[in-house]
């Protein structure tokens, strides 16, 4: 009786703390890929992530079968948070630049431009001007966090899984850049955005002025100081 109480019925009331131990893990795991990624770029490797998070890399693998899912993952939660903040720039700020440039503020100041996902950097220059449009792509290489330019064609990003890099029908990235969008034109037609600036550009000041730094207090000061220059580059003159 004792051993059919033990592994029979007995399991039972265990499977409710297996469930919040995988879901503490998996939270791990999440916040441990959002600080890796955002500090190396989509290319670290799954042990570091891991490593990040404490916990086995096998722990990280049964969560995410393989790493680009766990990128995914990662890059649709940018998307959506990025669209949900230019949402709220674009329904509560009735003046044209004072939304573009909250939303400015607010994505770096949350990190965004160290997770912006590849495919919306890619799909926003198909959708912008073209002949010299050129982005930012994240540098993948260990230990490097910096963003470059790279000409538009070709768009590759190294090291970035390809199932990571959705196609241009990606609903969340659409939804990006269509807000975006929005934000754009809004203060192009107020007079207040140069008239040559386009969603691109939005999105490169994002990723621009996301530096990262050992300091966390420096990091702040840097990324503010980098985003107030860029603003006032973005804004019309009078002629």
């Amino acid at each position: 009786m004792s051993a059919t109480a033990g592994n029979g019925r007995g399991n039972g009331p265990r499977t409710t703390p297996l469930r919040v131990d995988a879901q503490r893990n998996l939270e791990h795991v999440l916040r441990a890929a959002r600080e890796v990624f955002g500090e190396l770029g989509y290319g670290a490797p799954m042990e570091d992530v891991a490593r990040r998070a404490r916990v086995g890399v096998g722990t990280v693998y049964r969560r995410f079968p393989s790493k680009d899912v766990l990128v995914r993952r990662i890059a649709e939660e940018e998307t959506s948070r990025l669209t949900d903040q230019a949402r709220a720039a674009l329904g509560q700020e009735d003046e044209p630049w004072s939304a573009l440039s909250r939303f400015l503020r607010t994505s770096v100041a949350s990190g965004a431009g160290r997770l912006l996902p590849p495919q919306v950097l890619r799909v926003s220059v198909e959708e912008d001007r073209a002949g010299q449009a050129r982005v930012p792509q994240q540098r993948t290489q260990p230990g490097s966090a910096e963003l470059r330019l790279a000409p538009e064609e070709p768009v590759a990003v190294a090291s970035v899984p390809a199932s990571a890099v959705a196609a241009e029908d990606d609903s969340g990235a659409s939804a990006l850049l269509e807000v975006v969008g929005q934000l754009v034109e809004r203060a192009r037609a107020a007079g207040e955005l140069r008239a040559d600036v386009s969603v691109s550009d939005v999105l490169l000041v994002i990723a621009t002025a996301a530096p990262s730094l050992p300091d966390a207090a420096q990091q702040a000061a840097a990324s503010a100081r980098l985003l107030d220059i860029l603003l006032e580059g973005l804004r019309s003159r009078p002629a």
